[in-house]
């Protein structure tokens, strides 16, 4: 459960660093993200737990 609380702490640091040092251009992805079709996020979304599984698995061997 620890391990949970880790990445989500990191993901949160991450996500506040985006804000803070480029609020225009979080601004910006985040109105491309409106404009986006449902498909394409859906599959990036896709793609990033994908590779976040990846990442996971690499970290852990």
């Amino acid at each position: 459960m620890t391990d949970f609380f880790d990445a989500l702490g990191l993901l949160l640091v991450i996500e506040g660093i985006v804000y803070c040092l480029f609020p225009v251009f979080a601004k910006r992805l985040a109105r491309a993200a409106m404009d986006a079709p449902a498909e394409r996020l859906r599959c990036g979304g896709l793609a990033a737990v994908c590779l976040g599984v990846l990442v996971v698995w690499l970290a852990r061997r």
